[in-house]
């Protein structure tokens, strides 16, 4: 089995990698029958040279492998046809963006799978980046109040070598008591915490977080419950909300008044109710000044994310009452961050994070006869046609999806 390490050809230009050199010498240890071959890149967080130096074979042809890796978007008229391949498409939620790359890995026969469709039995993901996404969120988020309220300067993200680097600048900030408030508790979760704890912003009840004022900046973290109810009244779990999504209505405007920046890290289904709406933002006792909208699902749950930001320009303001972008120093503006590639600034951590769970968590699966079945449920593409478990995308694929 041979496998291509593809160059990242999306734009704007993606620094990460599924594998680092030292994760695919580790990679080459543990299943020395395996071969790898690495595309060329001049983007890549890890040059050439760094791989080679390794040992390992870099060029400009890939087409003698058989399962071809890459992290996003592979352009259809670089997809070669009868292979393997695994990166994020963006279309399982019938992206309509994204169509003409799901009809060109059918037209190819090309046995894809999606990254994001690499889960165990219970459905939950095996892979992925947004234990980074959080991080950087959280820090972009910081870095958004202080310009908008011209008390301290951080730099960019994308300019500081790594997390620890993010944590050092944040340190030096000392921040007023403000409320933060943190949507999910998955991997982006995980990394919002991360940060924030790092830094030592007090983790507090959600009861406490809404009725207690503090001398110091606080946060609470909160899960599908705390925002949203049942329209009945009921007072159910988890399970009944993921069931019966329609039966619920968002209750966040409790956040919005004693809120100071929302940070998401919430998976939000098609029929959830809508979460932060142009009503809870425009109240008159809504104190949200910044939204760091990680989730950035655009005209979704969250109704100030009107676009997605950049890494170059990953602010913008948002109008409440007219519902419509403005300059972050309106002085009515709420400031979002909707960046929709953040772990594209921490490059080095995310692929060496996405890496070692690749290894961990599926790599075994090709060796195993997939004794798991990991690979049978991320399979999207097999001969020209949807596989069983993602026959919902035939509507989607025929144009009849609306």
């Amino acid at each position: 089995m041979k496998f291509g390490i593809l160059q990242e050809r999306k734009i704007p230009a993606d620094r990460r990698v599924v594998f680092s050199p030292k994760e695919l010498i580790k990679l080459q240890s543990l299943y020395p029958e395996l071969s790898i071959k690495v595309e060329s890149s001049p983007i890549r967080v890890f040059s050439d040279l760094e791989y080679q130096n390794e040992g390992i074979v870099v060029s400009d042809d890939v087409s003698d492998c058989d399962v071809l890796i890459g992290v996003k978007e592979v352009p259809a008229a670089h997809l070669i046809p009868n292979k393997t391949y695994f990166f994020f498409s963006h279309t399982i939620k019938k992206q309509p963006y994204n169509r003409g790359l799901l009809q060109a890995l059918l037209a190819k026969n090309i046995d894809f799978y999606d990254h994001e469709t690499l889960v165990d039995v219970q459905n939950n993901r095996l892979i992925g980046f947004g234990r980074y996404a959080g991080m950087v969120g959280t820090y972009n988020s910081i870095r958004a109040f202080g310009i908008k309220f011209e008390l301290f300067k951080l730099p960019k993200a994308e300019t500081l070598s790594g997390k620890e680097d993010l944590i050092r600048y944040l340190k030096r900030v000392v921040l007023p008591p403000i409320k933060f408030v943190v949507t999910g508790k998955g991997k982006v979760g995980a990394g919002v915490k991360e940060i924030l704890d790092a830094i030592k912003v007090k983790s507090v009840k959600v009861e406490n977080f809404l009725t207690k004022n503090y001398t110091q900046s606080v946060y609470t973290q909160i899960d599908v419950l705390d925002y949203n109810q049942r329209k009945d009244g009921a007072v159910l779990d988890n399970n009944d909300f993921f069931k019966n999504p329609k039966d619920y209505e968002s209750n966040f405007e409790r956040f919005t008044k004693v809120s100071d920046i929302v940070i998401t890290g919430h998976f939000h289904a098609n029929e959830s109710p809508a979460i932060l709406t142009q009503e809870m933002l425009k109240a008159k006792d809504c104190k949200i000044k910044v939204v760091g909208d990680i989730s950035c699902d655009i005209n979704g749950p969250v109704a100030c994310t009107l676009r997605s930001s950049t890494i170059d320009e990953p602010f913008y303001g948002y109008l409440p009452s007219e519902n419509k972008e403005v300059d972050i120093f309106h002085p009515a503006a709420i400031v979002v961050m909707a960046v929709d590639n953040l772990p594209c600034e921490l490059p080095k951590d995310a692929s060496e994070g996405f890496g070692q769970m690749f290894i961990e968590k599926v790599i075994p699966a090709f060796f195993d006869g997939d004794k798991d079945g990991i690979l049978e449920r991320a399979k999207i593409t097999e001969n020209g046609k949807l596989t069983a478990r993602f026959s919902y995308l035939q509507d989607f694929v025929d144009n009849k999806y609306v």
